[in-house]
């Protein structure tokens, strides 16, 4: 299967691009989703290899920060199953999980942001989904030639998550 490319939010106060690089190994696994389009992204179409647009959102200038890939294609959310944890399902099933999630390994910051708004006015961009109204899915296809632009304006010469 060809690589594919993926952008995902994360709120900066709960998991930072720099929380990623700091992890053992520089790994975590992408917990928590509760959104069935989502979910069925993660499950079904994310590779390992594939390369993913870091986004921090819910900030003073949400954008892309860095660059990590996939090391882990989709398996089993493990917090669905810890009592009292926050995104527990009491209704998930261990032999038939509702919730999945995959492993990312941050490779490295962008020299320079890449804003909403930049990514807004960049053309070649317009079909991106982070800058259609009202898309909130914190898990997004990207193109490979908006994988290529983005990288350009982040200031990266040559795809590192390669």
């Amino acid at each position: 299967m060809a690589r594919r490319y993926w952008l995902m939010k994360s709120e900066p106060d709960v998991f930072s691009f720099d929380d990623l690089l700091a992890a053992p190994r520089r790994r975590t696994g992408w917990d928590g989703v509760r959104n069935y389009q989502a979910r069925n992204m993660m499950r079904d179409d994310f590779q390992v290899g594939d390369g993913v647009l870091y986004y921090h959102s819910r900030t003073k200038v949400p954008g892309v920060v860095g660059l990590a890939r996939v090391v882990e294609g989709g398996h089993p959310d493990p917090t669905q199953f810890e009592v009292g944890h926050k995104y527990a399902d009491p209704g998930s099933d261990p032999d038939d999980p509702r919730w999945f999630q995959v492993t990312l390994e941050g490779v490295e910051a962008l020299e320079e942001a890449v804003s909403l708004e930049t990514l807004k006015t960049t053309a070649g961009l317009e079909a991106m989904a982070v800058v259609q109204k009202g898309q909130r899915l914190s898990v997004q296809p990207v193109t490979a030639a908006e994988w290529r632009t983005v990288l350009r304006l982040g200031g990266v010469k040559k795809d590192p998550t390669r």
